[in-house]
């Protein structure tokens, strides 16, 4: 974005999160003035950090995927991550226990990959290659043509560049019947499949393109920055004040309405209430419809949002554990041999998972920080249906059962080692706005992708823009570094003369 081409603009951005906290850099850079409202008394919305007893849990995202993305997002400001944070590549990316007993760690290494794959199918290690293939392609024209590339407009999804770029992949179909066509035997087919769950997805109601998570994963690698996520949201704090982002931490915002002058902004903090040109708006859009926005300024109809897809919600514990766990890598996941009805419980009819699948996360095996000497911190993630009643009983009959299940089939048994215990569920995501309680936002189902997602420019409302999970590109910290950038774009477009015109000067919408 061109530098000062905002500077007669002030932008008020509500909600510090991944997506707020990019918007809020590039508007700065650009020479906006911006101030960050924000209800919590720090930066990073669900991307948090619970700090007890020399225990440090990042509560949110724990994946540090697709590098080149934070070292685009830096490189917009010249600087790299590396100024703010050390990385580490894991290797093995993680470990996987199935509860028949048997166990495989996923290496870093693509020859490794292969001889995994051969010691479950003959011929597996080829069709890996052909497979990781397709999905390098994938990545490249998604990330280069749908994800990176701004196209505001329906007329920009017709564009015959665009066209001719995407020819040949495979953008229909779900993931789960592209798979097959590569892998028989059901573990192999899971090991590629998993990578949905950072998309809000199952395999069965995921497009095929998004076979491109699996060249993530095992072409780009996994990583770990040290002092875990909440150190890239340091880093995007200590970026944005660099530039100038004034931040009102504690203040919750609890109306949005247009004034002759711009919009203005009603907190529930002490001080001035802001009154800018612009707000940008990190909430989800179903929520700021809902508690901020007056009637008249809503995109969309009434019970719009009650039968979208949302992606899974999640039972999380937060465990400080006396001794070592050896059993568990940086990243374990432990999976039923047959996931089909923990996906059915999420989407289909919605329940407790019976038999669920499960991530475990152990920082403390890379970072020594993050756990007092001889103890680890362990974050264990169970993907459940949002809207769930979470409430006394249902956690402590759940929580029972995912510590049964880990001593049973990961053969750790944390019970009677457990010195720091903190937990969150639905109710604790419902709390904080996100609709029936997700965890992470719009599930990309064929119907919630592309330009099928909320778009950044609102409709209704002059001066409004959204960014975050629930917008385009969508689900993750990198799409949520992409999505504040080009929120930040769109607000350039309407304010400086060379722009074309928002997609409601053409009559569409996206409802």
């Amino acid at each position: 974005m061109t530098r000062n081409a905002l500077a007669s603009e002030s932008v008020v951005v509500v909600g510090a999160g991944i997506g707020g906290l990019s918007a809020a850099c590039h508007l700065a850079d650009a020479g906006a003035d911006v101030t960050v409202v924000e209800q919590r008394d720090e930066p990073g919305g669900v991307a948090g950090r619970i700090e007890r007893d020399g225990f440090r849990f990042d509560t949110g995202p724990s994946w540090y995927l697709m590098p080149e993305t934070f070292e685009r997002f830096f490189g917009r400001f010249d600087r790299e991550p590396a100024d703010y944070y050390d990385l580490t590549r894991l290797d093995p990316n993680y470990r996987v226990c199935w509860k028949d007993g048997d166990t495989a760690t996923m290496p870093a290494d693509r020859a490794g990959q292969r001889e995994l794959f051969e010691a479950y199918e003959d011929g597996a290690g080829d069709a890996l290659e052909e497979y990781l293939a397709g999905a390098a392609e994938a990545y490249e024209v998604g990330m280069s043509e749908f994800v990176y590339e701004r196209r505001p407009r329906w007329r920009d999804w017709v564009d015959p560049e665009l066209l001719r770029a995407a020819r040949g992949l495979t953008l229909l179909g779900s993931m789960d019947d592209h798979v097959r066509e590569f892998f028989d035997h059901r573990k192999l087919r899971q090991l590629v499949e998993y990578t949905l769950v950072f998309l809000g997805g199952s395999p069965y109601n995921t497009p095929a393109l998004y076979s491109l998570m699996s060249h993530v994963d095992m072409n780009g690698g996994v990583y770990y920055p040290t002092g875990g996520m909440r150190a890239v949201v340091d880093a995007m704090a200590t970026l944005a004040r660099g530039l100038g982002v004034e931040f009102r931490l504690g203040h919750e915002v609890t109306a949005v309405e247009s004034v002759p002058d711009g919009l203005f902004v009603t907190t529930a903090g002490d001080g001035p209430d802001p009154r800018a040109d612009r707000v940008v708006c990190n909430v989800p859009p179903a929520t700021a419809e809902r508690d901020l926005l007056p009637p008249d300024a809503r995109d969309h109809r009434p019970g719009r949002w009650d039968d979208r897809t949302y992606a899974p919600s999640a039972f999380m514990l937060y465990l400080g554990v006396e001794g070592r766990l050896p059993e568990l890598e940086h990243h374990t996941l432990v999976l039923p041999t047959n996931w089909d009805a923990h996906f059915e419980a999420i989407f289909d009819a919605p329940r407790w998972p019976a038999n669920p699948s499960y991530y475990v996360n152990v920082p403390s095996r890379t970072d020594d920080t993050v756990a007092p000497d001889g103890h680890e911190t362990v974050v264990v993630l169970v993907p459940i249906a949002p809207g769930l009643d979470d409430g006394p009983t249902a956690r402590t009959r759940y929580r029972e059962q995912v510590l049964d299940d880990l001593a049973a089939h990961a053969g750790v048994d944390l019970r009677d080692r457990i010195v720091v215990e903190e937990s969150a569920c639905v109710s604790e995501f419902a709390n904080v706005g996100y609709p029936q309680g997700t965890a992470l936002g719009l599930a990309h189902t064929l119907t919630q992708t592309g330009p099928l997602r909320p778009s950044h420019p609102s409709d209704a409302m002059d001066g409004l823009y959204y960014t975050g999970s629930f917008t385009d590109p969508g689900i993750g910290v990198p799409m949520c570094l992409v999505s504040g950038e080009h929120a930040a774009a769109a607000v350039r477009e309407d304010a400086t003369p060379e722009r074309e015109g928002p997609l409601s000067r053409m009559g569409l919408r996206s409802d």
